[in-house]
């Protein structure tokens, strides 16, 4: 079970198998090592640099003779995690060097309130900063508890947003004038002279979503021409708007 679990992380199997070796036997030779593993000697020797380079060995030396120990468990798990966290760096260079104009876009189509809330969760499983425009329908249909709980694991993935947001007191009250610790900055625009009854996000360096909360549906858009698209008009919008008065407002707290 052991030996099959390191294979699926992306550890090879003969490594595997020698690591697991160092760590039952604790600081040890090669000959060691080999015997433990049941495997060559120079088998051994083809994977052991690669291994302590790569972190999962460590070596000292006692006299002329070498030795090895396995990192423990506990070390083993962060490696794993830094390379999870570089791929996740990378991810979005990645995706602008890939040949998208050769691939059609895509859609996705989502109903009822779970469709919403992956929709939204959606928007997490990438870095970069998230431009969205909207009011106050998917709070009120998704509950502000479900939102609040959204925006704490949009901060904690270090993912800034900026919203362009139809004004009510609502949304003054409850979001807008808590920007600063919900990592977002945010411009207002009259609900009354612009009704906006969805709300769009764009996001993930070529993804955008329409949600129309009313309705329960949603549509995610994969499109790198779209996104630009949607991007300057979203940039558009914001260089034209004024920055948030920062005076202080009085609300009334029924509602909440």
């Amino acid at each position: 079970m052991l030996l099959s679990t390191l294979k699926q992380i992306g550890i090879d199997e003969k490594q595997a198998k020698i690591y697991l070796a160092c760590l039952e036997l604790g600081e040890t030779t090669i000959k060691e090592i080999a015997k433990k593993a049941e495997l060559k000697r120079t088998t051994i020797y083809d994977f052991i640099d690669e291994m302590t380079n790569n972190g999962y060995l460590k070596q000292t030396v006692e006299g002329k003779k070498k030795k090895y120990i396995a990192v423990s468990p506990e070390e083993l798990e962060i490696i794993i995690k830094k390379r999870e966290s570089l791929l996740a760096q990378i991810m979005p260079m990645l995706n602008s060097m890939s040949n998208v104009d050769r691939v059609k876009p895509k859609v996705w189509f989502y109903n009822g309130t779970e469709g919403l809330k992956e929709v939204y969760s959606d928007t997490l499983k990438y870095s970069g900063e998230i431009l969205a425009i909207g009011g106050e329908d998917t709070i009120r249909v998704l509950g502000k508890d479900w939102i609040m709980s959204y925006i704490e694991k949009r901060k904690k993935k270090n993912i800034p947003c900026r919203g362009i947001v139809a004004k009510s007191e609502f949304i003054e009250q409850g979001f807008t004038s808590k920007d600063q610790e919900q990592f977002r900055t945010s411009k207002l625009i009259d609900a009354k002279k612009y009704p906006f009854p969805i709300e769009i996000n764009i996001y993930g360096y070529q993804r955008i979503f329409l949600v129309s909360a009313r309705e329960q549906m949603a549509i995610i858009i994969e499109a790198q021409q779209i996104y630009k698209a949607m991007k300057s008009f979203f940039e558009l919008l914001w260089d034209n708007l004024p920055e948030i008065s920062k005076k202080p407002q009085k609300f009334d707290n029924s509602e909440f």
